[in-house]
């Protein structure tokens, strides 16, 4: 009884809001008008602490944290980790009045002959290769997108049968103008720590196996998140510019600061988040002017 009168109280409430309103109070728990045009999302929580005390004038609003970084009116919320998490973030948020999202946390580093890459080093994606689950729901349920994506044949085939999983790999990539002006003010401040690469975006963060790095070689790929290909494709979608700033926080299928293979953490990791955060505070009057 009790229940029931409770939900139909629900239902009286909901009559006098939108379902894009609903949307946005059941995931961010609060209402649409408290985002601003600028939001920055991050997955991790020591991500999500550092940004957070930076923020000047913070007022809080359910998940969203609104102030100023540089005198720059930001909203901070985070997504929590993986493609679907982000997902249902950016669905969210485009039923605001966000118009640019940056993604600002860890990535993993798979370094090459050509693309030495080292824990601490700040990655900004070129492009995300589309390995996640997430990804193709959309493209499935969106099939113009396929339309305007680039595919390649998934590279893990030169190594092993593909019993199951995504064969064709798509590539999604980030708002050019934002990724060049984070790309520029990176170098400005750290030139000898900054990568731009080719990423990859998992959902199985402890299935890095030495095939899987081998094949991510095959094709220069430099880091692994598990949220930018998700970023990136609904960006294009929902018209949002979207773009990634990470740093460097271990290196799968090294002998010492493989995430499954050591309890050893790098110096240099705290300082990469550091970094980023230090390059997204400097380059936002930019991005305002931007978008």
């Amino acid at each position: 009884m009790k229940n029931r009168i409770k939900s139909e109280l629900l239902n009286i409430g909901l009559k006098f809001i939108s379902v894009d309103e609903k949307i946005v109070r059941m995931f961010l728990e609060t209402s649409s008008s408290n985002l601003n045009e600028i939001v920055i999302l991050p997955a991790v929580k020591i991500v999500m602490k550092k940004l957070l005390k930076k923020l000047q004038n913070k007022r809080i609003y359910g998940r969203v944290y609104n102030g100023e970084l540089n005198n720059v009116r930001v909203s901070i919320v985070r997504s929590l980790i993986g493609a679907p998490n982000c997902a249902i973030a950016i669905e969210a948020l485009k039923r605001t009045k966000a118009k640019a999202i940056i993604r600002i946390d860890l990535c993993g580093g798979i370094g090459g002959e050509n693309l030495p890459i080292d824990i601490g080093d700040i990655i900004i994606p070129r492009l995300a290769y589309c390995d996640d689950g997430t990804c193709p729901q959309y493209i499935r349920e969106f099939p113009s997108l396929a339309n305007n994506l680039e595919s390649i044949p998934h590279p893990m085939t030169k190594f092993q049968n593909l019993l199951t999983g995504n064969r064709s790999i798509f590539i999604s990539k980030p708002h050019d103008i934002l990724k060049n002006l984070l790309l520029n003010e990176a170098i400005s401040l750290f030139p000898n720590n900054v990568k731009e690469s080719n990423l990859w975006t998992t959902d199985a963060l402890f299935c890095e196996g030495l095939d899987f790095i081998r094949a991510l070689n095959s094709i220069k790929v430099g880091s692994i998140d598990m949220e930018s290909s998700i970023l990136f494709l609904l960006g294009k979608l929902y018209n949002l510019k979207t773009v990634s700033i990470l740093s460097v926080s271990d290196l799968p299928g090294h002998p010492e600061f493989d995430l499954l293979n050591s309890n050893k953490l790098h110096p240099n990791m705290e300082n990469g988040i550091d970094n980023v955060i230090k390059i997204l505070i400097k380059v936002l009057p930019k991005v305002k002017r931007n978008i």
